[in-house]
């Protein structure tokens, strides 16, 4: 008796053919695929989760409205960032005054976060200021390649940029964000409180008899 096999899953393409011939239901997938990505993309432009959020949910209506106009030369994941940067950007037109927005996705542009290995939430939240802290064109390009893990050719698509110009973007993140954790790390990645100090220099005198 032959082992039993599991259907492989359905790539995009296959997905959107399905929801344009009536299996609207589908688009579910798409969402739950790509929610954590462009939710990413639209803190590291808002910084703010509920108009993350409503950003997040226009930016689906768009794609599911003109999913037939989606030609596939590029990722789905691409096409739909792209679309969530576009509301991100009609979101700070309505908050900022115009004479202080300066978007482009000409200067979009993103180390393994230690955010996905250290449990340690104090360096979480330094790592998520520090990443906050970053100029924006270098901001997008770390959240997308360092956090999102996409390639340096998808992130180029994504942000309309050359793929010289995103790993230049992402080395210059990662120097800046080096820069301004060095204080933290000293002070907080395997500290020497002063209990332990203390307990390790009573150990030590009373091994040499210091206190006898």
């Amino acid at each position: 008796m032959k082992p039993l096999t599991s259907m492989p899953p359905l790539d995009d393409h296959d997905i959107i053919q399905e929801i344009l011939t009536g299996n609207k239901k589908k688009f579910a997938v798409l969402m739950r695929k790509y929610n954590q990505l462009i939710f990413r993309v639209g803190m590291s432009l808002l910084h703010d989760s509920a108009d993350v959020e409503d950003a997040m949910q226009s930016t689906y209506i768009s794609a599911y409205t003109n999913l037939a106009q989606f030609s596939g030369r590029s990722t789905f994941g691409t096409w739909l960032t792209r679309i969530m940067m576009n509301h991100c950007k009609d979101v700070l037109r309505k908050n900022t005054p115009e004479t202080l927005i300066e978007i482009n996705t000409d200067h979009y542009v993103s180390q393994k976060t230690p955010a996905k290995i250290l449990a340690n939430k104090e360096l979480r939240h330094a790592l998520e200021a520090a990443i906050e802290d970053l100029p924006e064109k270098y901001r997008l390009v770390f959240v997308l390649r360092e956090i999102e893990e996409l390639s340096v050719r998808d992130t180029s698509h994504t942000l309309d940029i050359e793929e010289a110009n995103v790993k230049v973007r992402l080395n210059r993140a990662k120097a800046m964000l080096r820069t301004k954790l060095q204080p933290f790390i000293k002070e907080h990645v395997y500290p020497f409180h002063l209990t332990r100090c203390d307990h390790v220099v009573n150990k030590v005198e009373n091994h040499l008899g210091f206190h006898e």
